[in-house]
């Protein structure tokens, strides 16, 4: 008789799929012979070209934003506890605070053996009402996991319930070989994206958010703009902050210095159109987009949080987050390296990320968590 395969739900709040996404990783980390995985997203849904899941399910509920909402959300809750019920899912992963939300409230009404719920940065569980929902609906079925060691103490510093026990850090790690197999060339990627070839690009990836820093990096553009009038600065995203940006780019005058460049598919194939990948973030869980620009064998500046300066200092330079002047003096080592020293830079990243980013290490972390929740007597 054939063994029933592990039935598995990873929820997520926003439609979004990239293959380097860690809700991906996670599927690849499963074998298929022994778990059947649905992805599920609470907001939108793929348009036409637009890349899928490689779950073997994929399901869009596609609610608006007004029905996750106030007394709206029971409606979609209500839903998801039908799905989940028919589906008799043995282990449900939860990305994020919303779909978090929604699974502690059904936790109780459904006989799934483990939760897990992953924080993918800090902040999620800064309002106390989060807190105090944690707190009174957690038990022995969940463990909250952070995408890295500083992650892992704010959920535990942050929320009285959570302690060693039952939570976990597994740091973000990228498919090194897809990635770089994925890349095209600094010619085509430059082509692809409209930048000029003869400008020197710092760029980076990431919502137009102000948490990201990019307000400061075009500041700092600013700063050295004049001594060094082909340096340029590229941004690959979208967000609430884009009105802002472009007004800030042209309160400075740079509107031929600063590229917008929007969201695009698989923006990890364009990291090569960068000189150097730029990461002026306030705060992050461990960005992925940091390994992004580091499987691109680029040199990095990233600021000196936690959860980036550990993982260049001494490979490429750290500023000061929030300070453009600190981030100008980083450019201006860079503009002035020769490019031998540079690609050495780079270089020396690529091997950092194979050593300290193993996917396959990834994988087994999670792999090995689920199983040991699901085979956990209660």
């Amino acid at each position: 008789m054939t063994e029933r395969k592990k039935q598995i739900l990873q929820l997520q709040n926003s439609f979004n799929v990239m293959s380097s996404d860690l809700a991906e990783q996670i599927i690849k980390a499963l074998p298929s012979d022994q778990y059947e995985i649905t992805t599920a997203f609470l907001k939108g849904k793929p348009e036409a070209g637009q890349p899928v899941s490689a779950a073997g399910n994929s399901v869009y509920f596609d609610f608006s934003n007004k029905q996750l909402k106030g007394i709206r959300r029971w409606f979609a809750i209500r839903k998801l506890l039908r799905f989940c019920r028919e589906h008799h899912f043995d282990g449900i992963i939860c990305h994020r605070f919303k779909p978090a939300h929604i699974m502690l409230n059904l936790a109780r009404k459904l006989n799934t053996k483990a939760f897990i719920s992953i924080a993918h940065g800090f902040g999620d569980y800064d309002r106390s009402y989060r807190q105090k929902l944690v707190n009174r609906l957690v038990d022995e079925r969940w463990c909250f996991v952070g995408v890295s060691k500083p992650v892992q103490s704010y959920l535990m510093n942050t929320i009285n319930r959570l302690n060693e026990s039952n939570t976990a850090a597994i740091g973000n790690a990228i498919d090194i070989e897809q990635a770089v197999s994925v890349q095209l060339s600094r010619e085509q990627a430059r082509l692809e994206l409209g930048l000029p070839d003869d400008r020197f690009i710092f760029g980076t990836i990431g919502r137009l958010v102000e948490i990201k820093g990019h307000a400061v990096m075009i500041d700092a553009l600013a700063h050295i703009n004049r001594k060094y009038p082909t340096a340029a600065v590229a941004i690959i995203g979208w967000g609430e902050e884009e009105q802002s940006l472009r007004q800030q780019i042209n309160n400075l005058g740079l509107q031929n210095s600063v590229f917008l460049l929007g969201k695009r598919e698989e923006a990890i194939k364009y990291v090569k159109a960068f000189d150097v990948f730029t990461l002026p973030s306030f705060t992050e869980g461990l960005p992925l987009a940091l390994l992004e620009g580091m499987s691109g064998a680029l040199p990095i500046i990233g600021s000196d949080i936690d959860t980036i300066k550990p993982y260049i200092e001494g490979l490429g330079q750290v500023s000061k987050a929030g300070d453009p002047e600190s981030l100008a003096k980083a450019m201006e080592y860079y503009l002035s390296l020769p490019p031998a020293a540079m690609a050495e830079e780079g270089r020396h990243l690529y091997e950092a990320l194979c050593t300290r980013h193993n996917i396959n290490d990834f994988r087994e972390s999670y792999r090995d968590l689920l199983d040991k929740m699901l085979t956990r007597k209660s």
